[in-house]
């Protein structure tokens, strides 16, 4: 399938509607039927401001940022991000195009098949 891989980058404290911002994305994306999502936390990083921001054993943990991921199809992704839109969330994403798809599925993988001639 071709597609896009989405991936979000929120601080680790940060909220919505009461709820973590990275735990109200994987909520979302599940609701909205998407076929998975990821969060991660970093290590280390800055971003606009140019402050360098590391996550230590010894300071307070949710410092340091989360990143969020998603694989989606283009349906998918309007979705997602129309609803951010629409929660008026100010956000920094990088959208990738990708292609993706599952090695020998099952009959619980529907639409998941790569494209022809696609190398995936």
């Amino acid at each position: 399938m071709l597609g896009s891989f989405l991936r979000f980058y929120v601080h680790a404290k940060q909220t919505h509607r009461g709820v973590l911002l990275w735990e109200w994305l994987l909520d979302q994306g599940n609701q909205l039927g998407l076929r998975g999502g990821s969060a991660f936390r970093t290590i280390g990083g800055f971003g606009r401001r140019h402050t360098i921001h590391e996550e230590r054993f010894f300071e307070l943990a949710g410092n340091s940022d989360v990143e969020v991921e998603f694989v989606v199809t283009t349906e998918e992704e309007e979705r997602l991000l129309d609803l951010l839109r629409g929660e008026n969330i100010r956000i920094f994403y990088t959208r990738i195009p990708a292609t993706f798809g599952i090695i020998n599925p099952d009959d619980k993988d529907t639409g998941t098949a790569p494209e022809a001639g696609s190398d995936c």
